[in-house]
């Protein structure tokens, strides 16, 4: 009985047949929800809220987008984000310049266009969110859903810290001389040493440290000694956090009609930005130099396992894959939007803007590198060590450095922006279809964006304490690791290349974009996803290091315990739920 489609999706079902197999819509249910392959589903919701009762004036519309170029820019804020500037250019110089682009193009091909496109075409067909779109297409696999909403609620609580670290930073740009440019400040120590116009070789001091690292640990951070001491709050970033909650609640409180305005300008400003810093990187002398070094191919590195698996996670980080957000957004697509062809030219412009973020970013770097005499290795880092010390670093070497500090913080803001206010949106989404009769009345929608936000930011305030950056580095290396979106692309795939079946999928997409794509992306769902997932996955497991905060810190074991938590309560959410779909299904195993 849990498996009684199987033997049918193997095999292509044509439009006349599929109505005899309805049923397998809802695998584990009890009755049938409505024909699947021929055209969308008769009732849009499963039998806990369906559509029909919630079409009269009582409930308040679901909502949809008003233009596709709504939609497409929504995408683009989501999946263009702080990784395309800070993670990328920096993986692409560590793992062989160029030749990193063999591993990062084939992993594009077999797995990031094939869940991207999966996820946004199941939303696009079920017009669900996260969670109750696998319950349309397989109970079984409803866990799929609670994962990624799991891994979004994490996200949610931390990568928004990011963005009241950059406000803070953009608040301290309005100077004629910025914070960060030199000794002299009441946070600064006697080892503050201004490293500009000198080789970093002739300082004798061994425990010298640059003005921006002091103003990035002693003022914005006031870091502690470990997450055993995580010290007072920090207000000032609190208050930039709660700006910046403030700021994602009115993006989204209307839903797709709010959401669908803001990206005008949340997912164009940024490429305006990053056009304004790339011209002016490669004005700059050295800048040849750092794109040399970004781009130079080392084909020698492709025997190094670790490239490939970089190459892998990127994909997954950079294309928002497993965390339910493509499918909330295609959600509120018109049935017969060709997503399709959407989900190429967005998979295109993603790695297209990394692509070119790399020149943007390493062209200052190598002026950097330049000014200082020293290796471009010395200067280049990646995360937030490259968002808020070498590039501000590079700045001050800069005329009017206040001015581009200014604007490249702005970007930054831009682009995690739309990030965190899209994984707000895709929540929210996720609930209210859950439980529509509730949420869908009056302004209740509102209030549960809002009871979000809040629980949010309280949450989030334990990383505004002075121990703070160890409780972001747990959330960032466990929380929303490549380990658990790569667990939940493996459960993806089987489901839609096995259990609901490719063929079945594939008449879907048919039937709402009137063509089936290549067939290229079929083989990806059923065997090369899966497996190269599986691949990375174990790879992850086996070579597993302890995380150290600059490579130096270690944590405590309950430290790494809390981390291996936050880890393990997405991926739990997967087995948990096939045991319990399992145990309260009737009839025997076998049956």
């Amino acid at each position: 009985m849990l498996l009684s489609c199987q033997a049918e999706n193997a095999i292509g079902l044509s439009k006349e047949s599929s109505k005899e197999t309805a049923g397998c819509w809802s695998v584990m249910t009890a009755e049938k929800s409505g024909p699947v392959i021929n055209g969308k589903p008769e009732d849009g919701r499963d039998p806990e809220g369906s559509s029909s009762s919630l079409d009269n004036g009582e409930y308040n519309e679901r909502g949809h987008w008003n233009n596709k170029i709504e939609f497409v820019l929504s995408v683009a804020g989501e999946i263009i984000g702080l990784g395309n500037v800070w993670r990328f250019p920096y993986l692409c110089y560590k793992n062989g310049g160029g030749a990193f682009f063999v591993p990062y193009v084939i992993f594009f091909v077999c797995c990031g266009i094939p869940v991207f496109f999966l996820e946004t075409a199941l939303g696009q067909f079920t017009s669900e969110g996260g969670i109750t779109c696998w319950r349309k297409v397989c109970p079984l696999f409803e866990g799929i859903g609670y994962a990624t909403q799991v891994i979004e609620a994490h996200l949610n609580v931390y990568y928004i810290v990011i963005l009241a670290w950059a406000i803070f930073y953009l608040f301290n740009c309005f100077t004629t001389e910025l914070p960060w440019a030199g000794c002299g400040h009441y946070w600064n120590t006697e080892n503050c040493v201004d490293y500009y116009g000198e080789n970093a070789t002739n300082i004798t001091n061994p425990n010298a440290t640059s003005p921006v690292i002091e103003f990035w640990e002693r003022r914005v951070l006031k870091i502690s000694d470990g997450i055993e001491h995580m010290g007072g709050m920090r207000w000032e970033l609190a208050m930039c956090l709660a700006l910046a909650w403030f700021i994602c609640y009115f993006c989204i409180w209307k839903g797709p009609k709010s959401t669908g305005k803001v990206v005008y300008v949340t997912a164009t400003f940024p490429y305006v930005m990053l056009l304004i810093l790339l011209i002016r990187g490669v004005t700059l002398p050295g800048a040849y130099d750092g794109i040399k070094f970004y781009l130079y191919p080392d084909i020698s590195r492709l025997s190094d396992p670790q490239v490939w698996v970089d190459a892998g996670t990127q994909i997954f980080f950079s294309y928002a894959i497993c965390l339910g957000c493509l499918t909330a957004l295609g959600s509120y697509n018109a049935y017969n939007n060709n997503c399709y062809r959407d989900c190429i030219m967005l998979c295109c412009l993603n790695s297209g803007t990394s692509f070119v973020a790399g020149f943007a970013i390493f062209s200052v770097l190598g002026f950097m590198a330049y000014e200082q005499n020293v290796p471009i290795e010395a200067v280049a880092e990646s995360g937030p060590g490259l968002a808020f010390i070498a590039y501000p670093k590079a700045v001050t070497m800069m005329p009017l450095s206040p001015l581009w500090a200014c604007l490249f913080f702005m970007m930054l803001i831009f682009l995690g922006l739309d990030s965190q206010f899209v994984c707000v949106e895709s929540l929210v989404t996720a609930v209210v279809d859950m439980y529509p009769e509730t949420f869908r009345r009056g302004y209740r929608r509102e209030l549960l964006i809002l009871g979000m936000s809040i629980v949010s930011f309280f949450i989030g305030l334990i990383m505004c304490t002075e121990g703070g950056m160890y409780v972001f580095q747990l959330f960032d290396s466990y929380a929303a690791s490549g380990m658990c979106l790569l667990f939940v692309a493996i459960f993806e795939s089987i489901c839609i290349g096995w259990v609901y079946g490719s063929d079945r999928f594939y008449l879907n997409i048919e039937d709402m974009i009137g063509y089936k794509p290549v067939f290229f992306i079929k083989w990806c769902w059923m065997i090369l996803t899966p497996g190269i997932c599986a691949g990375i996955f174990l790879f992850f497991l086996i070579k597993y290091k302890p995380l150290k905060y600059n490579n130096v810190y270690t944590y405590p074991d309950w430290g790494y315990g809390i981390g291996w938590f936050m880890a393990m309560s997405s991926m739990v959410c997967i087995p948990l739920g096939i045991i319990w779909m399992i145990w309260k299904t009737p009839g025997t195993f076998s049956e």
